[in-house]
């Protein structure tokens, strides 16, 4: 059985990384990977495949930034191109991204079957180009792989259980991959000088593509590294260009982005995690610190409801406030809101039926 996943952004390496592993040590099973490029610098991908030894792509793209619809329209032409010529058995798309759209709608087309890992997520926001991303992917997958049985029940309500497509939680194959790579003793750069620190990315558009919000954000991040705690910001290229754009100046402790190994030594020695991505809030989780979310909305409310996740917007007097209570304080990570760490060893079961 031949599977051939579609892969473009940081997160997906993260969760291919996992699974991947698992195709490779299955008898019954090869892997055909492609590469859209959509992530294309360095240290927003190649480093990845390095570190989590994922093999190296045998197709890559390289479609690179541009608007949604011309870089979802590009990938689409050529994913089908690819599928044509491998005929692949089996298409395995993650997340959210325009990657995973464009990998979708091209199996559909041509009547391949698709298996879409981290279904059923929702923010309820349909500004958000991920929220359409993931409900169109949904929509024509043939096999759902919920992460939580939250995402799961977002599917069943919306009629999924009456219609004929495999619907399954399976749990979040980030954690397989936080517990499979966050015991690595990883020397940190030169350029973060402290044992105590607040650890904080940004990088969605609805932060950095409106001013009011990215001066707001900007500012309080400023305010918390001279008040509370040292601020380490690996700034996303995306928000690097933004910030520079606004004229704006950010006085924190900035360093250029790392790779996920490190991403998860500066969550593990951090004592809070301020951030915007859908992924750093759950190994923020996995490794016991408390987030506060600079969303108005998360696709993670069990960690809202269970009190270690805070949405706290763009507002610098909630963020600063929660900042100073939260800072230092370790929280429950007992409960297996996202499974038990054998998400990916259950998909790659499953892709055969």
């Amino acid at each position: 059985m031949k599977i051939l996943t579609v892969v473009g952004a940081r997160p997906q390496f993260i969760k291919a990384s996992v699974v991947s592993k698992q195709i490779l040590a299955h008898p019954g099973l090869t892997e055909v990977m492609v590469h859209t490029g959509q992530h294309f610098d360095a240290n927003m991908s190649q480093v990845f495949f390095e570190q989590l030894k994922i093999p190296k792509p045998d197709y890559r793209l390289d479609i690179r930034s541009a608007l949604h619809g011309d870089m979802t329209g590009r990938m689409l032409i050529e994913l089908e191109k690819i599928l044509l010529k491998e005929k692949p058995d089996r298409v395995l798309v993650y997340g959210d991204t325009n990657s995973t759209l464009a990998g979708a709608l091209a199996a559909s087309k041509l009547h391949i079957p698709i298996s879409h890992v981290e279904a059923g997520l929702r923010s309820f926001n349909m500004k958000m180009p991920e929220e359409i991303n993931r409900i169109l992917t949904d929509q024509i997958s043939n096999q759902l792989f919920c992460p939580t049985e939250r995402a799961l029940n977002n599917l069943k309500k919306e009629g999924f259980s009456e219609r004929q497509v495999g619907l399954y939680q399976v749990g979040d194959v980030m954690l397989d991959s936080a517990n499979l790579f966050s015991g690595r003793d990883i020397y940190l750069p030169e350029t973060i000088p402290y044992d105590n620190y607040i650890l904080a990315t940004f990088h969605r558009a609805e932060n950095t593509d409106h001013l009011g919000r990215l001066t707001s954000l900007v500012s309080v991040l400023n305010d918390i590294h001279r008040t509370i705690a040292p601020v380490v910001v690996p700034l996303h290229p995306r928000t690097h260009v933004a910030i520079k754009n606004a004229g704006l100046n950010l006085d924190v402790c900035e360093i250029d982005p790392v790779g996920y190994v490190e991403m998860l030594a500066l969550t593990r020695r951090c004592k809070l995690v301020i951030t915007d991505s859908g992924g750093l809030q759950k190994e923020a989780f996995f490794l016991n610190k408390a987030c506060l979310t600079l969303r108005e909305e998360t696709e993670w409310m069990e960690l809202v409801e269970l009190g270690v996740n805070f949405l706290v917007g763009a507002d610098p007097e909630l963020t600063k406030l929660y900042a100073e209570s939260w800072f230092g304080k370790n929280v429950r990570t007992d409960q297996e809101l996202f499974g038990s760490g054998e998400a990916s060893a259950k998909i790659v079961d499953l892709l055969f039926s």
